[in-house]
């Protein structure tokens, strides 16, 4: 089958080839047809580095396409089902999950050290356990979740993870409340979300901040009720706070000096929201006093901060009523064979999200 592939760590390009197997299947597995993918950032920093990932791999963790075939003792599931792929299953047996935070359970990270593919030449892992630029793949029966006929696969493609990630960064982790101030550091296809999930909460000010005009512009289309370049944040703050700071701050870059911008610019006892995927060395640092005296809330979020399954069908409902735009999201719509014009793309911030049909 046709997958792209990236033969070591730092190289900017992907090679499409058509000599890749997917492996593993067996008890307790599926194999998934892909037929719809998203390019989301964590796959660039996979991709150069900056999130742990061994090499040879197949991008990609965003995907929705239909079974093809079944384990043996995989229930509710059959071929032909439509599913979306969630790269963070929960096992429903583990600290976490029994504590009810399904999201940190690690299940689905002990699969990553596991090869899904190989080539003539060897092995080749799957981002994340999964691996979705690729026209079929084999993973754990919970990573396919079963999505309803009028949802489309690249609408589901983005729920399973950054849809799903900005939203719950909001909703769950930061639980804006009505009124309130937020300003949302990084505007790519999660940071979009996060400002729809700030709004569907009620925020009354919602502050986009990124150096892309485009995406200045896509925040003002999706609920931000200002959009700034990074330099006019500091402005923006002493306008619509009287200098006191913002009532949440998400940051969605996933860098160090961010996360302290984000820091400065909330106000004493107010909320910074972590959600971008930072590196390994890169240290965010706050001093003891001021961690004391301003008693500001630092809470990351990881895919969301709540129950994955739950924020899934979230997602879909919000997006039904009309609450939240997922089609707008989609700037970008190109065959696997034209991924690496699209990782370009993604690279310059000029897509807030591609879709790759498969």
């Amino acid at each position: 089958m046709r997958a792209a592939v990236q033969h070591e760590t730092g190289q900017e390009k992907l090679e499409v080839l058509d000599d890749v197997e997917a492996v593993g299947f067996g008890p307790g597995k599926v194999r998934m047809r892909v037929r719809a993918t998203g390019l989301c950032h964590s796959d660039l920093s996979a991709m150069s580095g900056v999130l742990p990932q061994p090499a040879p791999f197949v991008p990609g963790h965003e995907g929705a396409g239909e079974i093809l075939d079944v384990g043996d003792g995989v229930t509710g599931l059959k071929p032909g089902d439509r599913v979306m792929m969630s790269w963070l299953p929960a096992c429903g047996g583990c600290p976490s999950c029994k504590r009810g935070q399904t999201h940190l359970c690690l299940a689905g990270f002990m699969n990553a050290g596991t090869p899904n593919f190989k080539r003539p030449g060897g092995d080749v892992f799957g981002f994340a356990g999964t691996g979705t630029f690729a026209e079929e793949v084999v993973v754990t029966a919970n990573c396919a979740v079963p999505i309803p006929d009028d949802v489309p696969y690249e609408i589901a493609a983005l729920i399973g993870c950054g849809v799903t990630t900005g939203l719950g960064a909001a909703i769950n982790t930061a639980q804006v409340t009505a009124g309130s101030s937020v300003a949302v550091i990084g505007c790519g296809g999660v940071g979009i979300s996060t400002i729809q999930g700030a709004r569907a909460c009620g925020a009354a000010q919602i502050v986009a901040v990124d150096p892309v005009a485009g995406r200045r512009e896509a925040a003002l289309r999706f609920g931000a009720t200002e959009a700034v370049e990074p330099d006019g944040l500091a402005d923006a703050k002493a306008r619509i706070t009287a200098g006191e700071g913002f009532d949440y701050v998400f940051e969605v870059v996933g860098r160090s000096a961010t996360a302290r911008v984000a820091y400065e610019t909330t106000r004493r006892g107010g909320t910074l929201c972590v959600v971008g995927a930072g590196a390994l060395d890169d240290h965010f640092q706050v001093n003891m006093f001021e961690l004391f005296f301003d008693e500001k809330r630092i809470l990351p979020s990881l895919y969301g901060g709540g129950d994955v399954l739950r924020s899934y069908e979230r997602a879909i409902a919000l997006w039904r009523a009309g609450r939240i735009d997922l089609e707008g999201l989609i700037t970008h719509r190109v065959p696997l064979a034209e991924i690496n014009d699209a990782l370009d793309q993604m690279r310059t911030g000029t897509a807030l999200r591609t879709c790759i049909e498969i």
